[in-house]
């Protein structure tokens, strides 16, 4: 038992900072958003609802610029500002932000937030596991080599959790888009626009964007679906 109290320690302390973490992220967007009121959105939110059987889906408009949607730790659904006032300029369309909506709802109903918890925890055991094992090998430099290999280890691993549950709450969106009348086409015309409406094509990558599947693999997994479920692709386009 008490070899195992350093790394129950260090799962704790994970959980802990991931809570903290989760605690401020909800009071930023509580303090920079607001219920979003727009009527067109509205109406395909309403539909989306119906079709997940839920009375309405809450949609919060949080006032930074960078375009973006989210999903916070409590699970509400937000947009940017930025992303809205794309909408509101006419670069995306009302069809194209409620396959942003479904894509976050996607990242709820999975479970990604908690997941992350548990992933997060997990690596910060196997960190310490790691630190405790080179220390007894390696004397002196044994814990700078621990953080050395465990910041390449979890930053290759985060990434690819990222991109697995941005492909699953695509497949999600994809579903509920379908269900609801609105058909995949938005969804992969937003995608194809993604480039220009964060601005990667002036070389300004936006960090979120970076751990996301490229745009032609997340196109391609959504047809796939398309194909597997039976939907004519012409048609959605």
């Amino acid at each position: 038992m008490l070899k195992l109290t350093p790394l129950l320690l260090a799962v704790l302390y994970g959980v802990m900072l991931y809570m903290f973490s989760a605690w401020r992220t909800n009071r930023e967007l509580d303090a920079r958003s607001t219920e979003l009121a727009d009527a067109r959105l509205k109406a395909l939110s309403d539909r989306m609802a119906a079709a997940l059987d839920l009375p309405r889906i809450r949609v919060f408009l949080y006032e930074v610029e960078p375009v973006n949607g989210l999903a916070s730790p409590d699970g509400r659904i937000f947009i940017t500002r930025g992303f809205y006032d794309r909408y509101r300029a006419g670069e995306v369309t009302a069809e194209e932000m409620a396959s942003v909506i479904a894509h976050e709802l996607g990242h709820v109903a999975l479970g990604h937030t908690r997941r992350r918890m548990i992933d997060f925890s997990g690596q910060n055991a196997a960190f310490m596991a790691l630190v405790a094992l080179l220390t007894r090998f390696i004397p002196v430099i044994g814990p700078f080599v621990a953080v050395w290999a465990a910041r390449l280890v979890t930053a290759a691993l985060a990434a690819t959790l990222s991109r697995a549950d941005e492909f699953e709450a695509d497949a999600y969106a994809s579903a509920l888009l379908v269900k609801a009348g609105i058909g995949t086409g938005p969804q992969k015309a937003l995608l194809r626009k993604l480039e220009h409406l964060t601005g990667m094509r002036a070389g300004a990558v936006p960090a979120w964007l970076l751990s996301h599947p490229k745009t032609a693999a997340r196109i391609a997994a959504i047809e796939a679906n398309e194909a597997r479920w039976g939907l004519t692709l012409p048609a959605l386009r």
